[in-house]
């Protein structure tokens, strides 16, 4: 029998019941406006519950849309709240579930990865985990036939994180997503100062941002490094914080939302 990894926070972080779940997630894409044109190879999106960063996390998704049919496969990465990772844990699962159904864990990938002697398989890790959970349902319904490559990552330096990216990569039909909140818990203007220089960061693809900055802080800081060996050019989307979509401004969580490009004339 098929080992699933089932839904951990559907109905807490985002709702439980498939139709209104289709729905908020349409609502949210669609809110979002038009995608930018470009040759898109990956998203930085951020991972709360949809009430407060769902309207950001949209804007990277509505990149989607003109890419439908293009990306099969999504190599997801976002951070281990809950268990200590040294490198990287893969569940111990065939397929990840949602209310809106289930994704097949991309097993070609899987093996690529465990040659990594960083990347270990670990239940635990996977169990409790929000942050590749949540980008899974608007990655149901935005596209109509995909497998995924979760990677809970702990403890990773930026040059790890760039090989293994590099090595899971493939061709134009992977789409790699870096799950990540920023600042946590500052009053209002001080987080918009930490964000808006986190952001700089990000757009000059500048692996340096600390894990006070981004609770992601060691997989986007990989990506950032990949993305400058590869040449791609990041953009920002959206950038907001908790106090911006929901809750008051005393203590909010920044949010953010990134696309990267790949140069005019070919895929890395």
């Amino acid at each position: 029998m098929t080992a699933v990894r089932p839904p951990a926070v559907a109905g807490t972080f985002y709702p439980g019941e498939p139709s209104r779940l289709a729905a908020l997630v349409e609502e949210l894409t669609f809110a979002a406006g038009p995608p930018r044109d470009g040759p898109l190879r990956a998203l930085i999106v951020p991972h709360a519950g949809y009430l407060y960063s769902g309207p950001v996390a949209a804007t990277a998704y509505a990149q989607l849309r003109p890419h439908t049919s293009r990306f099969r496969r999504v190599v997801l990465l976002g951070p281990s709240h809950f268990v200590p990772v040294r490198g990287f844990a893969l569940p111990e699962a065939e397929a990840l579930s949602t209310p809106l159904g289930t994704v097949p864990i991309d097993g070609e990938g899987a093996s690529t990865a465990a040659r990594f002697q960083e990347v270990a398989v670990s239940a635990p890790a996977h169990a409790r985990e929000h942050s590749l959970e949540v980008q899974m349902p608007f990655l149901q319904r935005l596209l109509p036939s995909f497998s995924c490559l979760p990677l809970a990552v702990g403890r990773a330096e930026p040059e790890l994180v760039a090989d293994v990216l590099e090595a899971l990569w493939g061709g134009g039909d992977t789409l790699v997503l870096i799950s990540t909140d920023l600042s946590h818990y500052l009053p209002y203007e001080e987080a918009k100062r930490v964000d808006l220089g986190t952001a700089g960061r990000i757009l000059r693809l500048e692996a340096t941002v600390s894990p006070e900055e981004a609770c992601g802080a060691a997989p986007l800081n990989g990506l950032l490094l990949a993305a400058r060996r590869l040449g791609l050019k990041p953009s920002q989307l959206d950038l907001r914080s908790s106090g911006d979509t929901a809750g008051d401004r005393r203590q909010v969580v920044g949010y953010g939302a990134f696309a990267l490009y790949e140069p005019r004339g070919g895929a890395p």
